[in-house]
């Protein structure tokens, strides 16, 4: 059985290494070769020039396709790997055109594992053993009003005036300001067009306690099934979504300004200003050669009765740059090996998946996710 790992950009390298050295048969598939035998030429034995039709062509059953490329390419992939009998592997959110393959591939035995980076990824193994804690706890009880909150974000070590610093061009970050959110807070549906409109402060439980901005993001109410809250919960809050530093708010208030004075702009001119805005602000807040960076992600679950705190746990992370290259490469495509080794393994069922709910996988996952950051502890605020 072969694995195919389609794309060799920044967050690919950590997890694609890892299974070359564990001895797998690795094919790297990238639009441009030299970029990939630059990035993994010492180790790769087989590198070769993508194309969707060479890729077909080259799967054989039983095989594994990975895909880091953009993700509008990720069905037409999976589309080819449900023609050859090969499974599916991929860091990024489950589009409805994937979910809809999900009867194929259990029809045909294979698996399409989705959501396993960083966030989406290490996020849901944290809340998945969150509601599980709570529910094998003494203190359960469907009278218990939950607040949950999720928050991840990429942030400089080397912290500057923009509270901000870019790997490549940041077209995607000013265009992910216009996207609405949809979140829950203090019982009611919480809509939001502009995140500089719900922007909050977050205490973070690090052993040395830190202050962030955070804000909700895309759309948080399908996790809530995702991460099996009973329906009959008595459910406060719920929301995933953004950190930055503190003063991000003031330093990006200009960006926001020029986001909010393109509403209702023809789509052609929004996207020439922001590709623009996103050009300059590389120019001045760009990381430098081996500058590191920093990831930070605070997953918690808070159970209530008659206003007491009952259960109140939270998954805590803070990683950043070494001389193992960025953390944000390190997280998002080490737990991307780590599903595929487990594919492999047959330890996940056939079907369409984000990250897996099997206590086992959850918990090795997590201890394994424990060497690729300086900090990661479940704190018991309670304790």
């Amino acid at each position: 059985m072969t694995i195919h790992w389609c794309g060799t950009g920044l967050s690919s390298g950590p997890g694609l290494r890892r299974l070359i050295g564990a001895g797998h048969q690795v094919v790297v598939w990238n639009r441009t070769v030299a970029n990939a035998a630059e990035a993994v030429g010492d180790i790769a034995k087989d590198i070769r020039p993508y194309t969707l039709e060479a890729l077909t062509a080259a799967l054989a059953p039983g095989d594994v396709a990975i895909s880091m490329l953009p993700a509008d390419q990720h069905v037409a992939i999976a589309q080819a790997c449900l023609s050859k009998g090969a499974h599916f592997v991929s860091s990024s959110y489950i589009a409805p055109e994937m979910r809809a393959l999900d009867g194929a591939f259990r029809e045909a035995g294979l698996v399409s594992q989705n959501e396993i980076g960083l966030d989406p990824g290490i996020d849901h193994l944290m809340a998945h053993d969150l509601v599980a804690r709570y529910r094998a706890s003494r203190v359960y009880s469907p009278e218990n009003v939950l607040s949950f909150v999720s928050y991840c974000g990429g942030i400089p070590k080397i912290p500057n005036p923009f509270r901000y610093k870019f790997s490549w061009a940041p077209a995607g970050v000013l265009k992910a300001l216009r996207s609405p959110s949809r979140s829950l807070r203090n019982f009611s549906e919480l809509r939001i067009t502009r995140p500089w409109d719900a922007i909050s402060e977050y205490v973070a439980p690090l052993p040395q306690p830190e202050s962030f901005e955070v804000y909700p993001n895309r759309d948080s109410y399908p996790f809530i099934e995702d991460y099996r809250f009973d329906p009959a919960w008595k459910l406060r809050d719920f929301v995933r979504g953004t950190i930055r530093l503190k003063g991000w708010a003031e330093a990006w208030a200009p960006i926001f300004r020029t986001v909010e004075g393109l509403e209702g702009a023809p789509a052609a001119e929004v996207d020439q200003k922001l590709t623009a805005m996103a050009n300059d602000l590389l120019k001045t807040n760009a990381y430098a050669p081996g500058e590191p960076d920093r990831v930070v992600l605070f997953v918690s679950l808070k159970a209530e009765r008659d206003g007491r705190p009952v259960f109140h746990e939270t998954w805590a992370m803070d990683a950043w740059g070494d001389d193992r290259g960025s953390a944000m490469g390190r997280l998002v495509s080490t737990p991307v090996s780590l599903a595929v080794e487990s594919v492999l393994n047959r330890e996940i069922p056939a079907g369409v998946h984000s990250a897996p709910h099997d206590p086992k996988l959850v918990a090795r996952w997590l201890d394994q996710t424990r060497a690729l950051a300086q900090y990661l502890d479940r704190v018991d605020h309670l304790q």
